[in-house]
């Protein structure tokens, strides 16, 4: 105790350096094991363009969507006990901007289908929504899809693979089990056949980056480009439904055209075996 009241009374500003500099590390080591040796996530107010974006999709979400995911995205039980509307909690930025930018959201009718329709909000507001529903955690990200670094001959096999026995052959959906349809993708732009890819709507399966990478999303995207406009290198399209339509063709075509030859031989040869009357 003698030495160490020397040593203070020597060198007061040494010891308290020390000592601030030993509370620092016992500090920071705290904090360090409390964030498990993380750094801290950005808050959203660090970027004061995008925490306004999202609070312009929260007043755009509290009127137009509150009434069936909840003021806080949990969903929406009715007094039936019926849920009005799913949690969009975990849902992500990717659903959020598919069912959006589809028209499919919002519904008029909670128990309606959600079907194809034209937008209900501005590209403005949309991305405002999206913004929001992404701070309610989880979820994927709107994917980033550029169809041109696409390679068509690998987008036409995984389609046939993943895609086809739902939407078809040519992408103009098909019939599915219970009355339900997959929807044709004639309109489908490259960032929603992303977004559909990711999270898996309706009776569609989520395929996530180990199943398909982005480079192959892009891909994809790029053969449902080609499918929306093909090339009819082989005549009229017919609709591009298959062989029903060819079929029909030869059929209808092809047997009138042979009755109407047949027709026109028979007229011929009742003309000329018709007897010649006798005017003398």
């Amino acid at each position: 105790m003698t030495l160490l009241r020397a040593i203070l009374r020597r060198r007061p500003a040494a010891v308290h350096a020390t000592l601030a500099v030993t509370v620092a590390a016992v500090v920071w080591s705290l904090g360090a094991g409390a964030s498990g040796g993380r750094p801290a996530a950005p808050t959203q107010a660090a970027d004061p363009g995008r925490a306004r974006l999202i609070q312009q999709g929260r007043d755009l979400y509290v009127p137009g969507c509150s009434a069936c995911h909840g003021l806080n995205g949990q969903g929406v039980v009715g007094p039936d006990g019926r849920r009005r509307g799913v949690s969009l909690i975990g849902r992500g930025e990717a659903s959020a901007y598919y069912v959006l930018t589809t028209g499919r959201m919002p519904l008029a009718d909670s128990e309606g289908r959600t079907v194809r329709k034209p937008p209900a909000y501005p590209p403005s507001e949309i991305r405002a929504l999206v913004a929001y529903v992404g701070t309610l955690g989880g979820g994927p990200k709107v994917p980033a899809v550029d169809a041109a670094k696409g390679d068509l001959a690998q987008g036409g096999e995984l389609f046939r693979a993943n895609c086809q026995a739902c939407h078809s052959a040519t992408g103009a959906g098909g019939a599915l089990s219970y009355g339900r349809a997959a929807p044709t993708l004639m309109k489908s732009t490259p960032t929603q056949i992303g977004a559909a890819v990711r999270i898996g709507p309706g009776q569609m399966p989520a395929f996530g980056s180990r199943t398909l990478s982005p480079q192959e999303v892009d891909s994809v995207a790029r053969y449902v480009q080609y499918l929306q406009k093909p090339e009819d290198r082989g005549g009229l399209p017919l609709g591009r439904l298959g062989p029903i339509p060819e079929g029909m063709l030869v059929w209808v075509g092809g047997l009138g055209s042979l009755l109407l030859v047949c027709l026109w031989i028979g007229s011929r040869m009742h003309t000329r075996h018709q007897p010649v009357e006798d005017v003398t």
